[in-house]
């Protein structure tokens, strides 16, 4: 079990990545807030706890890897990458301008930290496979995790990727979804029905943890359950909010992407500011 000092440095570090991601759309952009803001403080997790990185060496060799299949919550990336050090955090406010090296998907050819162009949903845990075999055949020890929109589960790509990483038993693989059950127009269940998650996953091989997504001492458990499993590889199932904490957006498909008024950039500050860590 962590300290009570690691679970409080993530905490703030989440809280951080949250300003960020609402300081970047600010008044004059239109941005994913809602599921950068739901994975969060997994997010805080890997980069603060979890990942051997280095900020001043981002191709560092013995690194572990970080994907984030759902490129379009490229925010919370960019201010985590920010918050430990890869780049001055004077670039977030220059995110998605013309020969900005923030732009709307992550590219690994414009900002350190960035391992893979991502965002054309489903292709995300193929390159991780991909990845994550090359380590293999290398000898290295890395982890390489990616993060899974629960709406990006309709694509066919994904689950040949991990019938390939079953196969394979690519166990230095960590793959986790972020379930918040919402997609750009309306409930996944309306639209296209992926549930349930964790028996297609056993289904195809896997070992399946699952947590509440928000409760970063569940999310440090589950990454460091990861590590024992061997010969095959581990999915995170994490239970989120879309819009976690910020009032107007929880829960509400309409803020998969849109702008914010005035007076609800006011209330998101003020609700982040109200959490007590």
């Amino acid at each position: 079990m962590v300290s009570k000092d690691v679970v409080k440095l993530v905490e703030e570090k989440a809280l951080a990545l949250r300003h960020h991601i609402v300081d970047m759309i600010g008044l004059s952009k239109v941005g994913h807030l809602g599921g950068s803001s739901s994975c969060a403080d997994i997010v805080a997790a890997l980069y603060f706890y979890k990942m051997k990185n280095d900020p001043k060496n981002p191709k560092l060799p013995e690194r572990d890897r970080f994907l984030l299949s759902k490129g379009h919550a490229a925010l919370v990336q960019y201010a985590a990458l920010a918050e430990a050090g890869y780049f001055p955090k004077e670039e977030l406010k220059k995110v998605k301008e013309l020969g900005a090296m923030l732009q709307g998907h992550p590219d690994m050819t414009k900002t350190p930290g960035i391992e893979a162009n991502t965002g054309s949903l489903g292709q995300g845990l193929s390159i991780a496979n991909g990845i994550a075999l090359g380590l293999r055949l290398d000898q290295k020890d890395s982890k390489v995790y990616v993060i899974i929109g629960d709406g990006e589960l309709a694509e066919g790509q994904i689950w040949e990727a991990a019938m390939a990483s079953s196969n394979f038993k690519v166990d230095n693989l960590v793959a986790i979804v972020d379930r918040n059950r919402l997609q750009a127009t309306g409930a996944i269940a309306d639209r296209f029905n992926t549930n349930p998650i964790t028996p297609k996953f056993e289904a195809f091989g896997w070992n399946v943890i699952e947590i509440d997504g928000h409760d970063v001492e569940e999310i440090i458990a589950a990454l460091d359950k990861a590590d024992e499993v061997k010969g095959k590889p581990t999915v995170i199932v994490a239970e989120t909010v879309k819009g976690k904490y910020i009032s107007f957006a929880e829960n509400n498909a309409a803020f998969h992407n849109g702008a914010m008024t005035p007076e609800q950039y006011e209330t998101a500050k003020k609700d982040l500011e109200s959490l007590k860590v």
